[in-house]
C-alpha cells in the first residue's frame, strides 16, 4: 500500500486503528511498518494534524494498555494448550 505523505499515513492508520480497535502491534503488521512508527505517528504527529482523531486514538491506547494483562494471560493460556495437545 503506498501513502503519499505522513500526514495522510497517521490518519490511514489511527482510522485503521478505530474501526478495527486493534492494538499498535497489530496496525504495524498490517501496514508493514515497525511498531515505533506507528506509535510516533500516532502519539505524536497525529496530534497536530487531526486533533479530535488524536483524542479518539488516546482513549483506545488508554483501553489497550489496561487490557494487555488479559490478552498476555490468554495467549500464556492458548500456548501451554497447544502445547498439551501436542504432547
Amino acid at each position: 500500500m503506498y501513502i503519499s505523505s505522513n500526514k495522510e499515513r497517521c490518519v490511514i492508520m489511527a482510522s485503521y486503528m478505530l474501526e478495527n480497535e486493534s492494538t499498535v502491534r497489530a496496525v504495524a503488521r498490517r501496514f508493514g511498518i515497525s511498531k515505533s512508527t506507528v506509535h510516533k505517528d500516532i502519539t505524536q504527529n497525529l496530534k497536530t494534524v487531526h486533533p479530535e482523531l488524536y483524542k479518539k486514538v488516546q482513549d483506545l491506547l488508554k483501553k489497550n494498555k489496561e487490557e494487555r494483562h488479559i490478552r498476555g494471560g490468554e495467549a500464556t493460556k492458548q500456548k501451554y494448550l497447544k502445547a498439551k495437545i501436542n504432547q
